[in-house]
């Protein structure tokens, strides 16, 4: 008998092989990525779209399209196949992802064989190359190794690790407690997250947006590590906060929940739609005090000039800390974009920290590991602006933690210039 295995940490079983259907949209999502450059959840919106599949279903395309991702160039290796063949010679790459996992072969009606003798050899082979059996491009291995050192493997080694479900407890409505028992009710399983108070973590294959505590705002899926984000900016009841670069606004929610939708919380962005989009989370989880607003130019920062207590700068960036998460952006990029959003994150530091007032907090934040990014650009900062202070940053390691990984410093104005 072929073994199960567990593809989603403890919470999702694979123990048979896909159906055809299910195999052909695979490949043709890979394709898309791969072949078009469509970022995943895109290529995912396109070929569900229209489509009566169950939950279950869905879950099962999408947690084997993201585990191929993950470590793309080990399978193209084992398979012999190359990423802009995928709609040619997608089954054998399909066949040998379930021969590695030891799960059935998909019945495939056209599907190209594989030699398992061959096989057999290639996984030795790949067994002696760290890097290929991370499934970690070399350039990201290069400025991995360059700027991380000896901590670089174990964090490679974590990101190819398939994502964790976690949940972020809506206090404007309900406790941490009472969302695990409403949950478990609507067979959701749940288990604590030590470390961070408002996180849950899902340990049960659920569609969670089918349940009514979803319709009713009690949560809003978001990684530990990002709630950890939100919580240092340590926004309090009546306050003038800023999220300045707030996109869906995730840790614009959470945040207003630390505020118990008391005072002032501006989001902003350059996006209209992503705004568009919070104002309708922020309905749902009654985080009334949020106000959008557009970032039509340099002029609409600088009417906000010393004016908040708090602002929150989670930056552009690489993502290269939510790989497990975003898995097909290691093969849609190079390293020659670092250099330019390293130049937008100083550039938005520089122009969007004039809007903390003196004695208030700025939180510089990027889902990066890589201290170009990170404390670097702190540092460079900090060398220029005097009438700021350094008070604390963390790096949270998808190796240490489990979580996406993120970095954030805690500044602190102490003078006008």
């Amino acid at each position: 008998m072929i073994a199960a295995i567990s593809l989603y940490g403890n919470f999702l079983m694979l123990n048979s092989s896909l159906s055809p259907s299910s195999t052909e949209l695979v490949i043709s999502i890979l394709d898309l990525v791969l072949k078009e450059g469509k970022p995943l959840d895109r290529a995912y919106s396109q070929h569900f779209s229209g489509l009566q599949l169950e939950p279950s279903e869905q879950g099962r395309i999408t947690l084997v399209t993201g585990a191929i991702l993950r470590r793309l160039n080990l399978y193209c290796f084992l398979s012999d196949v190359k990423p802009e063949e995928m709609a040619r010679m997608g089954s054998r790459l399909l066949n040998v992802w379930h021969l590695f996992h030891q799960l059935p072969l998909p019945k495939m009606k056209y599907a190209l064989q594989v030699d398992e003798q061959e096989l057999a050899t290639r996984i030795e082979t790949a067994k002696q190359k760290p890097v290929l059996w991370d499934g970690c491009p070399d350039w990201l291995d290069e400025m991995g190794q360059a700027q991380m050192g000896d901590r670089w493997p174990a964090e490679r080694a974590a990101l190819n690790k398939p994502a964790k479900r976690f949940l972020r407890v809506n206090t404007l409505k309900c406790t941490r407690d009472e969302l695990a028992k409403k949950l478990r009710n609507e067979r959701v399983q749940t288990v604590e997250v030590e470390g961070v108070e408002t996180a849950l973590e899902v340990v049960s294959d659920s569609a969670l947006f089918r349940t009514e505590c979803f319709k009713k705002g009690w949560f809003e899926q978001q990684d530990a590590g990002s709630q950890l984000i939100a919580k240092a900016l340590d926004a309090k009841p009546g306050m003038r906060v800023v999220d300045a670069c707030a996109g869906a606004g995730g840790k614009t929610l959470s945040i207003s929940a630390q505020m118990e939708g008391k005072g002032r919380l501006l989001a902003m962005d350059v996006e209209q739609w992503k705004l568009d989009n919070l104002k309708q989370r922020a309905r749902r989880a009654a985080a009334h005090n949020v106000e959008t607003r557009i970032i039509a130019s340099s002029k609409t920062i600088k009417r906000l000039k010393l004016s908040a207590d708090r602002v929150l700068l989670d930056v552009p960036c690489s993502g290269l800390g939510v790989l497990k998460r975003n898995p097909d952006a290691k093969w849609r990029d190079t390293p020659e974009r670092l250099p330019v959003l390293v130049e937008l994150q100083k550039h938005i530091l520089q122009s969007y920290s004039r809007m903390v007032k003196v004695g208030g907090i700025l939180i510089y934040a990027t889902c990066s590991i890589m201290p170009e990014e990170n404390r670097h650009q702190v540092d460079a900062f900090l060398a220029e602006n005097k009438h700021f202070r350094f008070i604390e940053d963390e790096n949270i390691s998808p190796a240490e933690t489990g979580f996406d990984g993120f970095y954030y410093a805690k500044l602190e104005r102490i003078a006008e210039a």
